[in-house]
């Protein structure tokens, strides 16, 4: 099969004309790729703890432009992941987090993105051949995106909730 890098994530996913998100910018083959991913993720809770890993590793992978919808996107994300990987938050905890640091969504700026966003990629993801493996392989994506992000990191920490269960020492 044909393949292309996205030129994004610069994962190598199918050369294939196709559907793309209307603001996470990717090429169609990575897209294709991603929505497996999450059908995989959705078809049992086996997966569940890392899913919400899945979602933000490729939003932050794929930020799309400097529109009002792509930064508040990039930065709820952002923030879900620094309470995942810097605090320690389960997921219904960053969750409920990410979603009262997005109240106040149109105080984020445009935070120019890094040249890179870390060797994992979706396609890495989709290649895993056991829950196992690919919870494995999902939090390393995200940790190295999160990673990928690391000038920004001071911006984020300041967007996170003062009330984020009391487990957040700023």
């Amino acid at each position: 099969m044909d393949t292309c890098q996205c030129f994004s994530c610069g994962g190598e996913y199918p050369n294939i004309d196709g559907p793309v998100h209307r603001y996470m910018a990717s090429s169609p083959g990575c897209w294709s790729v991603y929505g497996k991913v999450l059908a995989r993720e959705y078809s049992s809770s086996d997966y569940f703890d890392v899913h919400r890993l899945s979602v933000d590793a490729y939003a932050v992978q794929h930020p799309g432009s400097d529109d009002r919808q792509s930064i508040q996107s990039v930065a709820v994300h952002l923030i879900r992941l620094c309470l995942f990987l810097e605090h320690g938050l389960a997921a219904e905890h960053a969750n409920t987090a990410m979603l009262e640091a997005g109240k106040d969504k149109h105080s984020f700026i445009y935070l120019e993105p890094p040249t890179s966003f870390g060797l994992i990629t979706a396609a890495d993801v989709y290649r895993a051949k056991s829950v196992k493996a690919h919870k494995a392989v999902v939090k390393e994506w995200a940790r190295t995106a999160w990673d990928a992000w690391s000038m920004h990191h001071n911006t984020i920490r300041a967007w996170l909730p003062s009330n984020a269960f009391g487990r957040i020492n700023r």
